[in-house]
């Protein structure tokens, strides 16, 4: 056993192929078993000048490998062609406009719930009578064996299948794969951005002399000419005829008017110069120019005679002094204005004026004007992005002025002068005097290849049809900057350039001076080269090439006998020299140090200085990164990946250049190892014309095994270069010695193999042991080597090579045991392992044909292998079926490199493995990279090929199963992933028949669910703690599959530290799940060690499934199936819950959620790219986030940036525009339906593969007779996918699947898994009422099956007739948009099966069927009237309240119009209302429940629930129609039963704390606690009472802070409400409601329904006159109303929330005075108290309850104020108690009480109610009683202004004295008023009778006795 930390001993490959020799001997297989024969070709490319085609040889197979092979967008996009469009509902969903008109419609119609009754069977049959059914499905009903439907179904589901699946998934987001290779340029003569310049015409005011023309570029910035001079000559025949006697016939080569001019390097400083010159004549340039200056064209007849002088003195000059030229004018175009106002113009060609003279204004203004046209000017000069050139618009100019040459001025250095102040907008040159004139020229981009062009020499370029053509002239640049290029063309040019001549000083005239400049033949030839060191060594190594002693060099003389010291000196000095000749001249170079290496050279009969030593000193230097001259081999790498991009910025213009060459400046094209030469020195040195040659690659090896020292270290540091020189030479050696055919075993010699197993493994141990300090060089000499590895499979012994590839491995292990922190080396091992597989003939490599695989004989039919019990019987073949799925040692080493992947995925994947989960993702990219490329290889297109690959993988398949517990958990509710709830699928709806808050969705089987956490969720999700050993044991990471300990349940953590259970996944069931799972233990039994895992993220686990997915699709099914039937059941259920994953996980997201996404705009950064797939693929949760950060730090930490994830290898430029081109943030709708369709037909696919796979799981079971629990798995994973959002032509499968399943195991669906039957019968109807034809054809078949296979089965359909009605009614109550006109359809559909079906003709099977279908109907009509209140809540749930009272006797479907009930509280977050539905379903249940089992700890029924409600007893049992629970069909839901009645609690117990109502909690888990105690379960207790003290702590924190409901009473008057008219309602609004808040809601309500002009809002709360209503308008009254409470009830009532809980009386005040206005003086203001009855105590399982009871009392207004003083008298004592303390509060108080300026304040009010007696008896009660009042009230202010003294600051001292003297004047204007007492009142008075209206009245009296 060898664990999967250690690398196996690799399988000898050679040695393999010649001992198993495949029987084929031609055809795809003889493909996989060895590579082609013309794998390695060598092409030798002789140079070609400038050529139409490319020299670099097509490559054949390369381009196959992931390196060459990245599934580009353009690739998948071609990959994804003529999909078809698949059908889905959620698509198909009726458009929102033409929905609600109908809604609309219905909104206008009458309100009344009771329009039709509900008995009016007659009607409902008559609807259904006359509807159309769906087509029927034909052969439904025949008799067909299992086998054949099972082939039928086969059949139809492989046809027209999408072949490759990587085809439909995006790949993973990776910046830059780090196998991806480019492939380099050939080296060619470099060129920079290339510009046409065509000259059209030169025209002045006069025409009296030739004018002569030159162009040239400079640069102002550098203060360079970047150009050659282009000279053309624009005048007209007759001025040349002038010069006739001077100059020559002119050749052709100088007649050009167009030239091409490069510039490397582009920038805002660039002009083209025009510069002109005349002939020479006497006098200074600007008398000769003054001509030019003064006369008009215009003019010309007026001037006639001074012209013709003019003209015969310039005749007489041309005479004389034809040959000489002066300066004369010149001009300058700013080029980059041009090319930015060219590119903004909408035309194709622009024209673009430019004048200097001041009637135009300046040049510059101009400039602004006209050239930048509508671009501002700040864009043009941004610096050098702007810059490009070969994409605008091409443009004439017409240059309108020239500035005349000044003679003291003509120097470069004031032409630069001038030229940046052009730039300025307060030009010096504006004061000059411009010479007029007209020069047009064209400047537009170069074309690739123009036709007629010259190169500077002078030479044609092809193509040159005829060379009698005007030619273009191509103009040589002079850089501005170096430019790092080899040499590849002769350039036999010179130019010189005078630059000054001064006469200033001589004394005595000076005439005609000429200078005459000629370029003498130079002695040395040496001069021609300009580096010293680079002539030192090139003049040494050609001496001793031609052995010529001695040597020359400058003043030096080196002899012969001092040649060696001399050469190894300069050997070093080449260092020193300077980059851009040793660049040019970089081929030679190379050249010759090579030769020095292989052929030392004889020095005075020594051997001279061979091996490494100088070599390497030098090209090391990170100099000669640019590739060797000589032959291009095929099979070659690009440097960049081998040399990843020099990062950070460069700090010396050489570390730029470097990073240049190494990256080519990211743009990766120029550096394969391809290159050309036209010598043939290396050639001859390599066949060896000399005896004594040595193999350059042997010397190369050997050499670098025995350096040491500095050079060692150079040549790590430039380890790529020497790999690649090595391959290279490899490569040439065994073509020039035709070995490419030989056996690969004898290629190469021993000695040369051990040294570069000595190389290898010492750069192995290099890696192993420097990681940590040399970070960035360790990651570049990892890479080079897994490309040298990669090189060499396709050259060397490919076992020899696996060998090395372990002894690397077997370094990294050893290195990894002592490691705390073992992810950074491992993540370097995944680069290297990665670029490894990148060979091109990987799956070759790991030999897919070899004897692991079993006998190819064909596996047993299903029928006959049913004889043999286990279906294989032979062990060995067992043994070889589980080595093909687990990584046994024989599969790691027939298979060696898929070995190592999967070996990879499974280490990091096991959740124990100590640190490395920040590779998860690294690692699934890798597989997924391969597979994927696997996936669109047209060598592996054939399916019986793809099997061979697929079973590379096929331990994928238990890798991934292992992973269940951490990946992501896609099966959360739906809603919180954006599943569309009201937008277009019904398929929120609950689907077991309950329909809960979605947040708080729990499984049954007795699991609690801690409040908010993950709902019932299907994954362990905790942040694990990491401690720090490593788990690299000499124990496999994870046990093999078949050795699991015995199945306990884990606590699954799921919030942090909250151990909760669950018994199987969260399907998008809102509510309930199944209780049991009806195949043995929990769904999830792992062995678990007490560790938390971490969770996937969703895109890692979207890969991995992907992959998975792949695997069983291509895999081969027989061998799959002898698999699955070895498998344990405990196995075999994670396999299907890894299905249920995936059907969650590829769920078709829908074309609205995608324009949805489109509609958000985010930043352009990877974060957000990460998140918005988050969103896509799964709900990211806070906590999740969390990990992700913490996680983020992890893979930093150890390196910096450079390892952990490659998100983080290095932040380059590009990263910010990710994936420029295909995310644009605003995508078209073409892109956003392509997007759909490939997401439409992944979620197709995948969900097709998911069936095939559980096909094969069924007939495992089939074959093997036994596993039969299983079965339930599968019909789980069958429902679930049947819930999610599906295609059509998946749905047609699916239920094709599900009728074979039916038919095949009935007794599973009717005996063992009921509730999944309640579930089928949910989806099925579901499907019934689609808006698909197709779908519901086929729901209908399989929903008439079932009944019919049910009736077969015992004669009776009770059961599957009460669970389609309960199906119906929760479909009905909770589904947003459902349409019962499909679904009449479709149960007409089932009528006419029943109909036709001739076997079941004479049983009662039709009547029944009738029955049912004609009950389901009724349940329809509810439904359209649900539908007309769609938008009214409150009527909404008015009638399912209704519809459930109706259901008082069916005690199955009142419970699911209750749970339909708390579906819609929860949805509105009523949770209070949604838990007292929860609470009446458990108070049914358990009334029920009582009747059938009679256990003491079980509540007895209603009455033990009336703590929490006192309105629960409505659901006692015991009226007379009550039905018995032992009638079959009765009671027969999971609910009824112990563990739902703890369901239905719990649920409660979770809305009530959601609604803070605390209290209530206790009461639900008071009646919870003694079941559990019963059943000893201390868990779940200990649960409870953590909860329970998490209420209590919360009712304690809260004190003071708790809000319920705010309850408003509202009147409804007018014939319009329909039976709502006359109506009294107390309405339960959320807390702090405003009146104004729900007085609009329901006024806009109302208002869209009838018309706003018709309902008006009464706005006073006196009672109504029904007579003065106008009858056409509806009128609705709104009143705030407060909980009112008798005294003897405050007893009772004293918390907060026993004031807000069980409320049934309300209570509103109406101010009012006897002559009929509201509001009057004091004295004659009265208050009417009216207190309102409801029909149930608020919370109940409505908002809105009706009012019963209506009482009134009347308050004098004496008895109106002591009710204010009390009030007033309570605040003060209230804020002056408060604790805290609020200052703020209680002085706000006492500015009310004392304040002197309060109106009717308490002064005014003792003034009108005690100055005097009253002489109504009656009345001395209420006087004494008031006089009491401000008795207490003066006793109340003094305390509150001695609290204030305590509270204040010095700052308030003031505001302090003034309330006191405030209250001072209160007391003594109130004293003698409190102190008169009546003497009647303290005479002993018979006892008062009771009588009272009001508890005012009830006050005791005080005697005096």
């Amino acid at each position: 056993m060898v664990p999967l930390t250690e690398a196996v001993d690799p399988v000898d490959l050679e040695e393999y192929l010649i001992t198993h020799p495949l029987a084929v001997d031609s055809g795809p297989l003889r493909d996989l078993v060895e590579f082609p024969p013309d794998d390695i070709e060598v092409v030798y490319s002789p140079r070609d000048c400038r050529t139409l085609v490319s020299a670099v040889p097509e490559e054949r197979y390369h381009k196959l490998g992931t390196g060459f092979n990245p599934n580009t967008l353009d690739k998948q996009k071609e990959r994804q062609k003529g999909l078809p469009k698949q059908v889905f509902e959620s698509d198909e969903a009726p458009d929102g406009n033409s929905y609600q008109d109908e809604q609309d419609d219905l909104k206008r119609r009458s309100m009344s719930i009771d329009d039709t009754p509900r008995g009016s069977w007659a009607c409902s049959i008559f609807d259904l009578k006359n509807s159309l059914p769906d087509a029927l499905l034909p052969n439904l009903l025949d008799r067909t064996p299992n086998e054949e439907i099972d082939r039928q179904n086969d059949d139809q589901r492989k046809s027209n299948r999408h072949k490759e699946l990587f085809a439909l998934h995006p790949s993973p987001d990776e910046e830059d794969p780090i196998e991806r290779l480019s492939v380099p340029d050939v080296p060619k003569e470099h060129f920079g951005q290339r510009l046409l310049v065509k000259c059209l015409s030169l025209k002045f005011e006069i025409e009296i002399e030739p004018i002569f023309a030159s162009l040239a570029l400079y640069d102002v910035k550098e203060k360079k000419k970047i150009s050659e001079n282009f000279y053309f000559d624009l005048n007209s025949e007759q001025m040349k005829g002038l010069l006739r006697p001077h100059v020559p016939p002119a050749a052709i080569t100088t007649l050009a008017r167009s030239a091409i001019f490069s510039i490397t390097y582009p920038s805002q400083d660039v002009f083209l110069v025009i510069k002109l010159e005349k002939v020479l004549q006497q006098g200074d340039i600007g008398e000769c120019a003054e001509p030019y200056m003064i006369f008009k064209e215009a003019d010309a007849t007026k001037n006639k005679e001074k012209l013709e002088k003019l003209k015969s003195q310039a005749d007489q000059f041309c005479q004389r002094l034809g040959k000489y030229r002066m300066p004369f004018a010149w001009t300058a175009i700013h080029l980059m204005n041009i090319v930015s106002s060219a590119g903004s113009l909408e035309r194709d060609s622009t024209e673009v004026e430019i004048s200097t003279g001041e009637r135009k204004g300046s040049w510059s203004e101009r400039r602004n004007s006209s050239i930048v046209g509508r671009r501002s000017l700040e864009r043009t000069t941004s610096g050098d992005d702007a810059c490009n050139l070969t994409s605008f618009r091409p443009a004439t100019l017409t240059v309108t002025n020239f500035f005349k040459q000044e003679g003291d001025r003509l120097s470069d250095e004031d032409l630069y002068k001038f030229l940046a102040d052009m730039r300025r907008p307060s030009s010096v040159l504006r004061r000059l005097r411009p010479i007029t004139a007209q020069l047009k020229i064209d400047i537009s981009p170069a074309p690739e290849n123009p036709y007629y062009c010259l190169t500077p020499e002078l030479l044609q370029v092809k193509l040159y049809p005829d060379s009698r053509v005007r030619p273009t002239r191509e103009i040589l640049e002079f850089p501005a900057r170096d430019v790092y290029v080899p040499n590849t063309t002769y350039r036999n040019l010179l130019y010189i350039y005078p630059q000054s001549l001064n006469f200033a000083n001589r004394q005595g005239s000076a005439r005609n001076i000429t200078v005459k400049v000629q370029f003498m033949y130079g002695e040395d030839l040496s001069n021609a080269m300009p580096d010293p060191y680079l002539d030192k060594f090139f003049a040494l190594v050609n001496a001793l090439d031609e052995h010529m002693f001695p040597v020359r060099i400058g003043d030096m003389r080196i002899m012969e006998n001092n040649l060696e010291n001399e050469l190894k000196s300069s050997i070093s000095a080449l260092n020193s020299s300077q980059l851009e000749p040793v660049v040019r001249f970089l081929h030679l170079l190379l050249d010759k140090l090579i030769l020095l290496v292989v052929r030392p050279p004889v020095i005075a009969g020594q051997i001279g200085p061979g091996g490494l030593g100088g070599s390497v000193h030098y090209a090391t230097m990170a100099r000669s990164a640019v590739r060797p001259a000589s032959l291009n081999l095929n099979r070659s790498r690009s440097l960049s990946n081998s040399n990843p991009d020099i990062s950070g910025t460069p700090t010396s213009p050489d570390d730029e250049v470097r990073s240049i060459i190494g990256s080519k400046a990211m743009d990766r094209s120029c550096n394969r190892m391809s290159s050309h030469t036209e010598t043939s020195s290396f050639l001859q040195t390599l066949t060896g014309r000399l005896p004594t040659k040595k193999l350059f690659h042997e010397e190369l090896a050997l050499q670098w095994v025995v350096c040491s020292g500095s050079v060692r270290e150079s040549a790590l540091q430039q380890a790529w270069f020497f790999f690649e020189l090595m391959v290279k030479s490899m490569v040439h050696h065994l073509y020039f010695n035709d070995k490419l055919d030989a056996p690969r075993k004898s290629r190469f010699p021993e000695r040369f193999m051990d040294d570069i197993a000595a190389l290898v493994s010492t750069i192995a141990s290099d890696i192993v042991s420097r990681f940590q300090k040399d970070t960035e060089m360790v990651e570049r000499l990892n890479t080079s080597l897994a490309f040298f590895l990669n090189d060499l499979l396709s050259v060397m012994d490919r076992g020899f090579v696996f060998s090395l590839i372990k002894s690397c491995y077997k370094q990294v292990s050893s290195k990894l045991y002592s490691l705390p922190n073992p992810s950074v080396l491992v993540s370097l091992r995944l680069d290297f392992l990665r670029i490894v597989c990148s060979h091109e003939h990987y799956v070759t490599l790991n030999l897919p044909c070899s004897l692991l695989t079993p006998p190819a004989s064909p596996s047993p039919s299903v029928s006959s292998a049913t004889s043999q019990s286990s279906g294989f019987s032979t062990n060995v073949q067992d043994q070889k079926i589980a080595n093909m799925f687990e990584l046994s040692v024989p599969f790691r080493q027939q298979h060696y490199l898929a070995g190592l992947v999967l070996t990879e995925l499974a280490v990091i994947l096991d959740p124990d493995a100590e640190g490395l989960f920040g590779l998860h993702k690294k690692v699934i990219n890798m597989v997924h990279n391969l597979l994927s490329s696997h996936d669109s290889d047209p060598r592996y297109s054939d399916p019986q090929i793809k099997a061979r690959v697929a079973m590379l993988y096929l331990p994928l398949i238990g890798i991934v199963m292992e992973t269940v517990p951490q990946l992501y958990d896609f099966t959360e509710t739906h809603n919180q992933r954006g599943r569309p709830i009201c937008i277009a699928t019904d398929d929120y709806e609950s689907e077991s028949g309950s329909m809960i808050s979605q947040t708080v969705a729990m499984a049954i089987a007795g699991t609690s669910v801690p409040q908010l956490t993950r709902p019932g969720s299907f994954l362990l999700t905790s942040t694990a703690s990491y401690a720090a050993q490593t788990t690299y044991s000499t124990q496999p990471a994870y046990p093999d599959y078949g050795q699991q300990p015995a199945a306990t349940t884990p606590a699954r953590p799921q919030d942090g530290n909250k151990p909760t259970e669950t018994s199987q996944p969260q399907s998008s069931i809102g509510g309930y799940n199944q209780p049991s799972l009806g195949y043995g233990q929990s769904n999830y039994s792992y062995p678990q060690s007490g560790r938390q895992h971490t969770t996937f993220s969703a895109e890692s686990s979207r890969s991995l499934l992907i992959c998975l997915l792949w695997v069983l699709k291509n895999a081969d099914e027989t061998v799959l199936q002898k698999w699955f039937t070895d498998l344990s059941v405990l196995q075999l259920n994670r396999l299907l819950d890894l299905l249920y994953l995936c059907v969650s996980c590829f769920e078709y997201k829908g074309k609205k959620v995608f324009e949805r996404m489109n509609s958000l705009t985010f930043k352009k950064s990877k974060d957000m790219r990460a998140k918005l797939e988050e969103a896509i693929l799964g709900s990211i949760g806070a906590r999740q986030e969390m990990v992700r950060r913490s996680r983020g730090q992890l893979e930093r930490s150890p390196s910096g940036s450079a390892f952990g994830s490659q998100e983080n290898l290095r932040w380059r430029k590009d990263m910010t525009h990710w994936r420029q081109n295909t995310e644009k943030l605003d995508k078209s709708r073409a892109e956003i339906e392509h997007e759909a369709l490939i997401d439409g037909n992944l979620a197709t696919e995948a969900n097709l593969i998911i069936l095939d796979t559980l096909e094969i799981v069924v007939q495992t079971v089939s074959v093997t007779e036994s596993k039969e629990s299983i079965l339930g798995g599968v019909l789980k994973v069958l429902l679930h996918s049947m819930a999610c959002n599906q295609s059509a032509v998946y749905l047609q499968h699916c239920f094709a699947t599900q009728r074979a399943l039916v038919s095949k195991f009935p007794e599973l669906l009717f005996e063992e898994e009921t509730e999944q039957c309640a579930d089928l019968c949910l989806r099925l109807l579901r499907h019934c009422s689609s808006s698909i034809g197709t779908i519901r054809s086929h729901a209908s078949a399989s929903l008439y099956l079932l009944m019919r296979q049910n009736f077969e089965i015992g004669n009776n359909f009770a059961r599957v007739k009460m669970q389609v009605t309960m199906s119906l009614s929760s479909l009905v109550g909770t589904s947003q948009n459902f349409n019962e006109e499909f679904l009449r359809r479709s149960l007409k559909t089932i009528l006419t099966y029943a109909e036709e079906d001739l076997e079941l003709r004479e049983t009662t099977f039709p009547d029944q069927v009738q029955d049912l279908v004609f009950n389901l109907h009724m349940i329809l009509s509810d439904t359209v009237k649900m539908k007309e209140h769609q938008e009214d809540p409150e009527m909404l749930i008015d009638l399912m309240y209704r519809i459930a009272k109706g259901y008082q006797t069916s005690p199955d479907l009142r419970l699911t119009w209750l749970q339909n009930m708390a579906g819609k509280h929860s949805e509105r977050s009523n949770h209070a209302e949604a838990a007292q539905c929860l609470v009446h379903s458990a108070a049914l249940v358990a009334e029920y429940l009582s009747m059938l089992e009679d256990r003491k700890y079980l509540p007895v029924g209603c009455v033990t629930f009336q703590n929490i409600s006192s309105n629960v007893l409505e659901e006692s049992a015991v009226s007379d129609d009550v039905v018995s629970p032992d009638e079959e069909g009765i009671c027969s839901g999971k609910y009824f039963t112990e563990t739902g009645l703890v369901g239905l609690l719990e649920q409660a117990a979770a809305s009530f704390s959601m609604a803070g109502m605390y209290e209530a909690v206790n009461e639900v888990y008071k009646v919870l606690i003694p079941i559990h105690e019963a059943n000893r379960d201390a868990k779940k207790l200990s649960t409870i009472h953590g909860k329970l003290q998490e209420a209590f702590s919360k009712i304690v924190h809260q004190d003071g802070k708790r809000m319920f409901g705010t309850y408003f009473r509202v009147g409804f008057y007018g014939t319009k409400f329909g039976d709502l008219d006359e109506q009294e309602f107390v309405y339960k609004e959320p807390a702090i409601t405003k009146l104004a808040e729900i007085s609009h809601r329901l006024e806009g309500f109302y208002g869209e329904r009838f018309g706003e002009d018709v309902v008006e809002v009464i706005k006073d709360s006196n009672p109504v006159d029904k007579c003065k209503l106008d009858p056409n308008k509806a009128y609705i009254q709104i009143t705030y109303v407060e909980p009112y409470f008798d005294t003897y009830e405050m007893k009772d009532r004293i918390t907060y929330f026993d004031k807000n809980y069980n409320l049934r009386r309300f209570m509103y005040c109406t101010p009012f005075t006897l002559d009929g206005r509201a509001h009057g003086e004091l004295h004659e203001q009265f208050k009417r108290k009216t207190i309102l009855t409801t029909s149930h105590a608020f919370p109940y399982i409505k908002t809105r309850v009706n009012v019963t009871h209506k009482e009134e009392i009347i308050l004098t207004p004496i008895e109106v104020a002591i009710e204010d003083m009390q009030k007033k008298t309570q605040e003060l004592a209230f804020a002056t108690h408060q604790d805290p303390a609020d200052p703020k509060m209680l002085q706000m108080v006492l500015q009310g009480s004392v304040g002197t300026t309060v109106n009717q304040g308490p002064l005014e009010v003792a003034q009108v109610f005690l100055s005097e007696i009253p002489s109504d008896p009656k009345l001395f009660r209420h006087h004494n009683k008031l006089r009491l009042c401000f008795k207490d009230f003066t006793k109340r202010c003094e305390d509150a202004l001695r609290k204030n003294k305590s509270l204040i600051g010095p700052d308030q001292k003031e505001y302090q004295r003034e309330l006191e003297r405030n209250y001072h004047r209160l007391k003594e204007a109130l004293q003698p008023l409190i102190n008169r007492k009546i003497p009647q009142l303290y005479k002993a008075v018979l006892p008062v009778s009771c009588h009272r209206d009001s508890f005012s009245r009830m006050s005791l009296r005080k005697m005096d006795l």
